[in-house]
């Protein structure tokens, strides 16, 4: 029992470990990505695998498939995303229709993902009314991370006056009343 106890930690342990991506792709990736360099010399860098981290700024289906515009956040030997205040700027990842699409409402503004993907080209695009010259990547593969939740929603006993779906902010009518702690109005 003892045994089976420890080799149940020891995998929870090692789990909790883990990359969020292939872990062949995650060794052979590079996660130092050079964006200046990328905008330079593309075709040094044609065909690498870079490991990215990204805050989704626009995803849209094209003609090829999938295209994500994301803001680049710097990833870990994991593929957790490091911080968004250390961005060295934006770069467009497509998914090709033969790997499926990635829809727009899941992949949606403000999201954030990690990709493993192949550098294709440096391509000029605009950000508002500014050219830009925007980084290209293939997606070989991609982790979409959970929304945030960074607020806090209290939590009160249902039949509070300070609860949304309290009956008694609300008259017979259905109209709610113009203050909420206190159920009973004059004129009844």
């Amino acid at each position: 029992m003892k045994k089976i106890f420890l080799i149940s930690i020891i995998f929870l342990v090692l789990s909790a470990c883990s990359p969020v991506l292939d872990r062949e792709l995650m060794n052979r990736g590079i996660r130092e990505v050079p964006f200046s360099g990328l905008r330079e010399t593309p075709d040094a860098y044609q065909g690498k695998l870079f490991i990215l981290g990204g805050l989704i700024v626009e995803s849209r289906f094209t003609e090829k498939g999938s295209q994500l515009e994301a803001l680049a956040v710097p990833v870990d030997s994991r593929g957790y995303l490091q911080g968004v205040e250390r961005s060295q700027g934006r770069f467009l990842a497509v998914n090709p229709r033969s790997q499926g699409l990635l829809d727009p409402l899941v992949y949606r503004k403000g999201r954030e993902v990690t990709i493993a993907g192949t550098f294709i080209e440096a391509r000029k695009g605009k950000i508002e009314e500014m050219d830009y010259v925007y980084p290209v990547f293939e997606i070989k593969e991609i982790y979409l991370w959970e929304d945030r939740k960074d607020y806090y929603e209290p939590r009160y006993f249902p039949y509070s006056p300070y609860y949304n779906n309290s009956p008694f902010l609300y008259d017979r009518g259905g109209r709610p009343y113009p203050y909420p702690y206190w159920p009973y109005q004059p004129g009844w």
